[in-house]
């Protein structure tokens, strides 16, 4: 078990999880998703086939038009890269709009600013999906969390098998997540762990062997 604790630092909570210090975010604000016909989105996924995605994986189309993950025999973990979903294209400044679902004990990611897509953790930025709910103080790797930079500042995660949304916006480094309607995340890469991490690469899902589903995944780009 790691010993956990919380101090201020820079006038943010920081909760420290064995020698790591990551921050919470400031308060979380009430906040409205992008509407299904707001301009300018267009969709990642044609509805049909993985064309615009790569993964040596078994990421499908679900009967409601979902993508989704359906775990192979003897699959375990999450170091298996290669069974990861990105897009075969890279984005630097942008709105990202999806809904998700869990399973019980459901582990995936958003990742983001991904350079290549066979070294995702230490060369892209993961906005964390566990099965969080219920958590009074969610840290950095929780629902919501930016995984190794930020602590989201609230739990908005729902109970596993309930679709949650996540709008993250990325402007010149600068990061927010609106999470089921709260902005929980608001964070300067470039004051973050994260600011050795590219300004642009990839964006993708986390195959770590255990259900998911994505659906109304589309993308605004910003000039």
């Amino acid at each position: 078990m790691k010993s956990c604790c919380c101090s201020i630092f820079l006038g943010l909570a920081v909760w420290v999880h064995g020698a790591e210090e990551y921050p919470t975010s400031v308060p979380a604000i009430p906040v409205q998703h992008p509407a299904v016909a707001a301009p300018g989105f267009v969709p990642l996924f044609n509805g049909h086939d993985l064309t615009g995605w790569q993964t040596k994986g078994n990421w499908v189309y679900d009967a409601e038009g979902s993508i989704t993950l359906q775990p192979r025999p003897g699959e375990t973990g999450w170091k298996r890269f290669d069974a990861y979903l990105f897009t075969t294209r890279t984005y630097r400044n942008y709105v990202l709009d999806l809904e998700f679902k869990i399973e019980p004990t459901g582990n995936s990611g958003v990742f983001f600013c991904v350079r290549d897509p066979l070294n995702p953790v230490e060369q892209g930025i993961e906005l964390q999906i566990l099965d969080s709910y219920g958590l009074a103080k969610p840290g950095n790797h929780d629902c919501g969390g930016i995984i190794r930079a930020m602590a989201p500042a609230k739990n908005m995660a729902k109970p596993a098998g309930e679709w949650n949304r996540y709008t993250l916006t990325l402007k010149d480094r600068h990061l927010s997540v609106d999470f089921n309607g709260q902005r929980t995340i608001v964070l300067n890469l470039e004051d973050s762990p994260m600011k050795t991490r590219p300004a642009d690469g990839h964006i993708g899902f986390q195959d770590e062997a255990k259900r998911v589903w994505y659906r109304q995944v589309r993308i605004l780009e910003l000039k």
